[in-house]
């Protein structure tokens, strides 16, 4: 009976040991998991927080250089304005890069349209709503034009949109006469250089109240919408980003929101082409990531043949994308048009080097299947910072390409050597 006894003790205790080394190798490698996946997670989506910091160290390096003068208010509503009609072609050319295809008449069809606008509200005296619906209207069909030579008669896009950029720059002189045309009525020149109105002017005539409330409540919303999306997704076990990179980015997007909003409430407020780029980026966001059109966009350029045995009709998607970039690229020249309140038969020139720049430098892929309407924004507003801090340390135009073209070629080495890891 002892040695019963004894042996059943020996038993209890090797079994405790067991159990207390088997939960001390559990937890070594529970810490090395996490530490892993803080470092795989944040390998995998290098672009995404590369870019966003890159942003930031432009613009501190361009504050700096400049002497604060990069981010004083008017400086800063200026940048707005310079590259709202880049950012708004940018979230058009996402679509057709990533469903695989690229677009290079942008820069002629917004110089067209803004043409178009000039000989519609100046020539005929048309309002400019009816005017700016025409215009949009051409976008779309000229966008449709192309497209339908690419998705139904597969010719690379290369090739049409080069043709098209050739068409519409003549078609541009022409209806011009060779000649600028405007200046344009006062409420269509709002577009681009008017503010959002402030019924709270007189709680600070120094500060655009409205503005900074508007700020501040866009950045609560935001934070409040990324928690809910969080949420849900912790909730199916679908989350995989790290809960210190979570707060860490939403909390940056935040305090940016806020201190830009500041920023421009101290000078005039919200510029009106902002608040449309706004709508417009929040659209294209839920478009991406919430619809089934956005998904097939991806999937067409992930793999175009996989999505159309899977169901998908790639020759439809792939012209709507082009149909949405032409319809984007007559807004933009609308936005561009307004802002120089008179249409020249040089308008547009080299502006599809900016987008498609934009594009790659925000993390799409030149072969498709990738990019976020989020990376092509920052994209668009490291090329706009760059090109405006360099203006103002008086670096010359020259030099200023050599730098943009070799971030671009920068940009895209680093999209091939992710791929090839």
């Amino acid at each position: 009976m002892g040695n019963k006894l004894a042996t059943d003790a020996a038993a209890e205790l090797a079994a405790v040991t067991v159990d207390q080394t088997r939960a001390g190798a559990s937890a070594a490698p529970a810490d090395a998991v996490e530490k892993k996946s803080y470092a795989g997670f944040l390998k995998n989506n290098i672009r995404d927080y590369g870019m966003l910091l890159s942003l930031i160290v432009i613009m501190g390096f361009f504050q700096y250089m400049t002497d604060g003068t990069l981010l004083e208010p008017l400086n800063l509503t200026n940048l707005v304005l310079q590259n709202s009609y880049v950012v708004i072609m940018a979230l058009g050319m996402l679509m057709v890069i990533v469903a695989g295809h690229i677009d290079l008449s942008v820069g002629s069809v917004a110089g067209f349209i803004g043409a178009l606008a000039a000989v519609l509200m100046v020539n005929y005296h048309f309002d400019f709503v009816t005017a700016s619906i025409i215009c949009l209207v051409a976008g779309a069909v000229i966008g449709g034009a192309q497209g339908y030579f690419v998705a139904f008669f597969k010719i690379p896009a290369f090739i049409v949109t080069l043709a098209g950029m050739l068409v519409f720059k003549g078609l541009t002189l022409a209806l011009l006469s060779g000649q600028s045309v405007g200046p344009f009525p006062k409420s269509f020149q709002l577009l681009s250089s008017g503010f959002l109105p402030d019924p709270l002017v007189n709680v600070n005539p120094e500060l655009r109240t409205s503005s900074l409330i508007i700020g501040v409540a866009a950045a609560v919303i935001l934070l409040a919408v990324k928690f809910h999306a969080r949420s849900k997704q912790l909730k199916h076990g679908m989350e995989d980003e790290p809960f210190g990179f979570f707060i860490g980015k939403n909390a940056v997007f935040a305090a940016v929101i806020v201190y830009f909003s500041y920023l421009l409430s101290s000078y005039k407020g919200i510029p009106n082409v902002l608040a449309v780029m706004s709508v417009l980026i929040i659209a294209y966001t839920f478009i991406t990531n919430r619809t089934v059109i956005g998904r097939r966009v991806y999937a067409i350029g992930g793999n175009e043949k996989a999505a159309r045995l899977s169901g998908i009709k790639t020759q439809r998607v792939s012209f709507y994308t082009f149909v949405n970039m032409g319809m984007l690229a007559a807004l933009a020249g609308l936005v561009f048009a307004a802002r120089l309140n008179t249409a020249t038969p040089k308008a547009g020139l080299g502006f599809e080097l900016d987008v498609i720049a934009a594009c790659f430098i925000g993390g799409a892929s030149a072969s498709g299947g990738v990019g976020k309407v989020t990376g092509a924004v920052v994209g668009a507003f490291i090329m706009g910072v760059m090109n405006n801090g360099m203006s103002i340390m008086g670096i010359g135009i020259d030099y200023q390409q050599v730098i943009k073209g070799l971030v671009l070629l920068a940009a895209v080495l680093v999209d091939v050597l992710n791929k090839n890891k």
